[in-house]
């Protein structure tokens, strides 16, 4: 059995899976705020998995972060207080067991690369659109994570071809730099934008909403953001030439995504023709913790 743990800023989810077959039932807890809270729910979750499936298991956990090869504490999470600490070495003792541990947007991307959007293609490149914006690659099925275990974190490029209008309204983004994708790709970033456009304050949800009704400040606000997103795809394409990238996340559900990034795509990219394919995921968000489980092969 390979139990799946994905350790997210707001719940904890685990599965156990045998090849494709779910073997115990999904269970999903609030994520404790602090890491001796995370520790024993993690604990527990395993425990509970082994419980319900009469067996014991591999366990694979995806964080938002990584955890370093050179020190071995976990950097880069947006959940503070895991940086700095010995996740892995800590949850093997707990455990009594190795333990492996991924990114949470290459686990999302393994997932779909197996038997999701991604499956039967070479080269998958996953995007994680939400609260932030990520990504993982995935070669042959297998994780590309890279010497500084940052493959796949377009969201902190720039955003490409900037107008002289975003160039003016470039946010500030957590890392330290301005105008990165993340803070124009990102669920607020999208607020942010019809907020400017409109003067008025309305959730991604909402504005999705009025531009269905009609609403032209909206609709300019989701032409803008499928704009950003094909010219932010589009300079992946340049580097890494996927077959498929498949999107993820929240933001990921705003209407004909990907069909309105592949007839865009055609303007940024530099081929004649544009062959990768956009697809929307199969597996929602049980990708990550399907793509922990298979951390294990």
């Amino acid at each position: 059995m390979q139990i799946g743990i994905d350790l997210g800023g707001t719940k904890i989810e685990a599965i156990g899976l045998e090849a494709d077959t779910l073997l115990a039932v999904r269970r999903r807890v609030a994520t404790p705020r602090n890491y001796a809270g995370a520790l024993d729910a993690i604990t527990e979750l395993v425990a509970h998995i082994e419980r319900e499936a009469g067996r014991s298991g591999t366990v694979g956990v995806g964080i938002p972060g990584v955890v370093t090869h050179a020190t071995g504490l976990v950097k880069n999470a947006n959940s503070t207080w895991l940086n700095g600490k010995p996740l892995l070495a800590d949850l093997e003792t707990r455990l009594a067991r190795p333990v492996r541990i991924a990114n949470d947007a290459n686990c999302f991307t393994l997932s779909e690369a197996i038997d999701g959007a991604g499956q039967g293609f070479e080269t998958v490149f996953g995007v994680i659109l939400g609260t932030g914006v990520g990504g993982g690659i995935a070669i042959r099925q297998r994780i590309h994570e890279g010497p500084n275990q940052i493959a796949g974190e377009w969201g902190h490029n720039q955003l490409p071809w900037m107008t002289d209008e975003e160039r003016t309204i470039a946010p500030p983004c957590y890392c330290g730099k301005t105008g990165c994708v993340e803070t124009f790709l990102s669920g607020p970033g999208l607020e942010r934008d019809y907020n400017a456009l409109s003067g008025r304050r309305k959730t991604s949800p909402e504005i999705v909403s009025a531009a269905a009704s009609g609403g032209t400040q909206a609709i300019a606000a989701l032409r803008r953001y499928e704009n950003r997103l094909a010219r932010s795809l589009a300079s992946v394409i340049n580097l890494l030439d996927p077959d498929a990238i498949v999107l993820g996340g929240g933001m990921s559900n705003l209407p004909n995504l990907p069909r309105a990034v592949t007839e865009l795509l055609p303007r940024y990219v530099f081929s004649d023709r544009v062959v990768t394919s956009v697809r929307l995921n199969v597996h929602g968000d049980s990708s990550g913790v399907r793509g922990a489980a298979w951390l294990w092969p």
